[in-house]
């Protein structure tokens, strides 16, 4: 799926998130409970009973796109963000935060925070941390910048499968 297209979507039908945003909430909810309803989601993104959280064909695909690269067995899951190269890195740092921004928010919709232990606590504080990153201005668009805004994606990818192993073992292990 291409950002602009997923941006795009949502803006038309008035939803107040980005792609990336909407992405992350996708990804938490679905990283506490790989059962996660799908018009619980759209009625996060549009507020609930909107004609528009009825549903979309482009978001539902995201969504079950999301479940499935999540589920997957080879771990192909990344971030939904703009392409570096396309846009620039300021750009693609602010849609990172909203991603973490949208993350946090997902895994919170589906369980308490009490429960946020161990790595699970240490990540969460980290994707807390990333949040806060400031945009970089265009002359900031370094090479250098670039390599730590690769490594910091890698982080936070490699993070939602750890905080899904997790996650999902306390769930399946409080639902049987």
């Amino acid at each position: 799926m291409i950002y602009q297209t997923i941006d795009q979507t949502l803006r038309e039908q008035g939803a107040e998130v980005t792609a990336a945003e909407a992405h992350g909430i996708a990804t938490g909810m679905l990283c506490v409970d790989v059962r996660a309803s799908q018009s619980n989601w759209l009625d996060e993104l549009f507020g609930e009973g909107s004609a528009a959280s009825g549903g979309n064909v482009v978001l539902g695909d995201l969504f079950e796109q999301t479940r499935s690269l999540l589920t997957d067995d080879d771990y192909t899951f990344d971030l939904m963000l703009p392409d570096v190269d396309d846009d620039s890195l300021s750009e693609a740092v602010e849609a990172m935060r909203d991603w973490c921004q949208g993350f946090l928010f997902g895994i919170g919709f589906s369980q308490s925070s009490s429960n946020w232990t161990g790595d699970v606590g240490e990540i969460v504080k980290d994707i807390v941390e990333i949040t806060k990153l400031e945009v970089l201005s265009d002359d900031e668009d370094s090479e250098e910048s670039q390599e730590a805004f690769a490594e910091i994606q890698e982080y936070l990818r490699v993070a939602v499968q750890l905080i899904r192993n997790e996650l999902s073992g306390s769930i399946s292990s409080t639902t049987h």
